[in-house]
């Protein structure tokens, strides 16, 4: 798990950004994450620090990363 800050969900992409300075755009949100967060409309999310845990699939030449766990700090 590492730590980030929630920063948006435009088009149906969720923004967040990591300690590091790291920025990550996930395309797609396990559904357990979302039924527990509405990271679509809950603008109260927006700048909340969590630990994420995220996988990285490559689908030929792409990479998409899914959010699979999300805990507020």
């Amino acid at each position: 798990m590492r730590k980030a800050v929630f920063k948006s969900c435009k088009n149906g992409y969720y923004k967040f950004w990591f300690e590091n300075g790291e920025e990550l755009v996930f395309e797609d949100v396990h559904p357990r994450v979302l039924k527990q967060f509405d990271l679509k409309n809950d603008k109260s999310l927006i700048d909340q620090e969590f630990r994420i845990t995220f996988v990285e699939d490559e689908d030929g030449d792409d990479v998409i990363y899914r959010v699979e766990s999300l805990k507020p700090i």
